[in-house]
């Protein structure tokens, strides 16, 4: 008996794997969002194991963003501090569970990401000429 996958899944899995390391950025992005939102929720939910977990799978993210810093450019520095104080809202977010903190911490994620996609269409525009 074949086991089926999702699919879902199969689709999502293919589109890691086929993805260049500027989409990747920009999964992981959406990732934290989707992932500070849930904590959020969370909290508000008075849900504190949703929220922690939330708030752990945004940390691994921005760890993941750290450890990756292409330390060559001086504004890997700048991305390190930003991803730093991110970090440490975060604890403070869980330790307090407090939403508000958690939709500062989203203000910043969604500027990153959409500061990203523009440079990704920069880049593609760049490429066609």
């Amino acid at each position: 008996m074949a086991i089926t996958k999702n699919p879902y899944q199969t689709y999502n899995n293919s589109r890691i794997m086929t993805a260049t390391p500027a989409e990747l950025t920009l999964m992981l992005y959406d990732g934290a969002i989707k992932f500070a939102n849930i904590a959020k929720a969370g909290m508000e939910e008075k849900n504190y194991e949703k929220a922690n977990n939330g708030v752990q799978k945004v940390r691994d993210i921005i760890s993941e963003f750290q450890i990756t810093l292409d330390r060559k450019y001086p504004v890997a520095e700048d991305f390190d501090k930003v991803y730093s104080y991110i970090k440490q809202r975060l604890s403070e977010a869980n330790v307090k569970k407090d939403p508000e903190i958690m939709e500062e911490i989203l203000g910043h994620l969604r500027t990153m990401r959409d500061t990203w996609k523009e440079v990704m269409k920069l880049a593609t525009m760049a490429k066609a000429n």
